[in-house]
């Protein structure tokens, strides 16, 4: 072999590397003023891209903070177009100022650097959902200091909607429903409806992939390139978190889950690409926490979990709440800094005592973070391991609602699937993709139950069913606040500290209430009159001022 014809050869089998750098890199930003809470973004337009791989050949950073502050905040920026002629960053300002920023677009040995400012303006926007610093059962939006009544459900395959008009309208109705966070999958495949009316078709698939897929609708072998990623489908998924953004309603992204195993492999170079990449396009919008997995000790150990929980916090510029969402709840990373709440799956019908006993757990820790149950039961519907008829009928997940709630704790539901998705009548889709219709009822009575909790300050309450009899549980702060309900209605003996209170029923089912006025309460204990109806009925409280 002649020597040129052998350097060819060698040089064929070389990685490639630019040999002088793209040409015609254009930087351009968004905006001058935002809203602090909104999003910068900052654009590089390649002319000419040479980047074999944009995606791996390729890096954008920035670094962005206050005036000419030297304690900038690092950024990563991502591709945003398969032959990589758009790349982006972006950065959401935490309080009103002038900010600057500087960007660096490097490829190979290849460099171009970009400064930049933009003034961030007070508008009282909501921010990320915090843990509460004075009461840290419970959760506070940054920006307002306003308090976050948990309510969610489940739509894990809301992306798999072809048309977004159906993504739209399902999160337009359950924010009218009350409901202020959505769990949706980022990453998910499933050849299985678990019984449930819902089946894939021309305007709705089971199959959601972030990277590109040689045979999309393949669970087994659906051919995925886990080295680039499919921005038209990223794009899809930030118009949905953009029009929830507007209604005030948390996205849980879930990174994957259980039913498939086209994933890539654990701990591996992809695996953190993705991770990486939903960090640096998704981190920057307020309205999302992070969630590992869905039925995570399925697919993935604790060892990975603290490792990759820890890396997301590290990535994650804003510190996000992250969670993760075993199997089995004992598989919980509670004492770790990157795990900001539970999100345990029991479907007992003891909820009460369970998320009682998960303080408890959490107590022993040494760290208080709040208590959720995501996984409890889906709306009429009757898997072999869920209690059998009526156990997950509307009223039954109702009352279990209420009995997580008294324990201070939070819960997500799932709505019927059963109203089907290319099943007659074809209105619905419930807990697998969102959608529902009017004759849903479950939801409706989980709305009466937020407008209780947040017509007092909740928060500043504890579990006390010492106080209370008859079955009945309590959440109180004592002298000052007592919220009680009773299961089965009828009449409740209260210790309460003595003093004149407001009483009032609360009608856990239709959400009418009735005054009982001004309550005087002694040294003995106090004997409230019967509940005005024969469902289970809340009592509240609260000290005369």
């Amino acid at each position: 072999m002649s020597r040129h014809v052998w350097l060819c050869a060698t040089l064929l089998a070389l990685p490639a590397v630019a040999s002088a750098g793209p040409a015609g890199i254009t930087f351009t930003q968004s905006a001058s003023s935002i809203e602090a809470y909104d999003m910068v973004e900052v654009t590089a337009s390649v002319d000419a891209p040479d980047a074999r791989n944009p995606f791996t050949d390729v890096v954008l950073t920035g670094a962005f903070g206050k005036g000419a502050a030297t304690n900038r905040v690092p950024v990563e920026g991502f591709c945003d177009s398969s032959d990589g002629r758009t790349f982006r960053i972006r950065f959401m300002p935490s309080s009103p100022g002038e900010y600057s920023y500087e960007v660096v677009y490097r490829q190979g040995g290849f460099e171009k650097r970009h400064s930049g400012s933009f003034r961030a303006t007070d508008a009282r926007r909501r921010g990320p959902v915090r843990v509460d610093p004075g009461y840290p059962w419970h959760f506070i939006w940054e920006g307002t200091d306003e308090h976050y009544y948990f309510n969610g459900t489940t739509a894990f395959w809301l992306m798999g909607w072809r048309d977004e008009r159906h993504i739209r309208y399902s999160i337009e109705r359950l924010h009218q429903l009350k409901v202020n966070r959505v769990r949706v999958l980022l990453a998910g495949s499933a050849n299985l409806f678990w019984g449930d009316a819902v089946m894939t078709g021309e305007d709705f698939t089971m199959a959601v992939w972030p990277w590109p897929a040689e045979a999309p609708e393949s669970v087994g072998r659906p051919g995925l390139d886990f080295t680039r990623f499919q921005v038209e489908y990223w794009q899809k998924y930030e118009r949905m978190l953009r029009f929830a953004r507007e209604r005030d309603v948390i996205i849980s992204v879930i990174f994957d889950i259980s039913t498939h195993k086209a994933q890539p492999a654990a701990g591996g170079d992809d695996e953190r690409r993705y991770y990486r990449y939903a960090v640096a396009r998704l981190a920057a919008f307020s309205n999302i926490t992070w969630d590992l997995g869905d039925d995570l000790d399925s697919f993935r150990d604790e060892r990975w979990a603290h490792e990759t929980g820890s890396l997301l916090h590290q990535w994650d510029p804003y510190k996000h709440l992250a969670t993760s969402h075993p199997v089995h709840r004992e598989h919980q990373d509670r004492a770790s800094e990157w795990f900001g709440f539970t999100s345990i799956q029991d479907w007992s019908r003891s909820q009460h005592t369970l998320m009682l006993e998960e303080r408890q757990i959490q107590l022993r820790t040494g760290r208080i973070i709040p208590q959720a149950n995501e996984e409890y039961g889906y709306e009429d519907h009757y898997p072999q391991w869920a209690p059998a008829p009526p156990g997950d009928s509307s009223e039954t997940l109702r009352h279990v609602a209420w009995d997580i709630a008294m324990a201070g704790a939070y819960g997500t539901a799932g709505e019927s699937a059963r109203r089907g998705t290319n099943v007659w009548p074809d209105t619905g889709g419930g807990w697998i993709n969102g959608r529902g219709d009017d004759t849903m009822v479950m939801l409706k009575g989980y709305a009466h139950m937020v407008e209780f909790f947040t017509s007092f300050e909740w928060w500043k309450t504890e579990p006390h069913d010492e106080l209370v009899d008859s079955g009945a549980y309590c959440l109180a702060r004592p002298g000052e606040t007592y919220a009680i309900y009773l299961p089965r209605g009828g009449q409740v003996t209260l210790r309460a500290e003595p003093g004149r209170y407001d009483a009032s029923w609360f009608d856990a089912f239709t959400g009418d209430e009735v005054s009982l006025g001004e309550v005087s309460i002694g040294g003995d204990p106090w004997r409230s009159p019967r509940a005005p109806g024969w469902n289970d009925w809340a009592l509240l409280l609260k000290r005369r001022m």
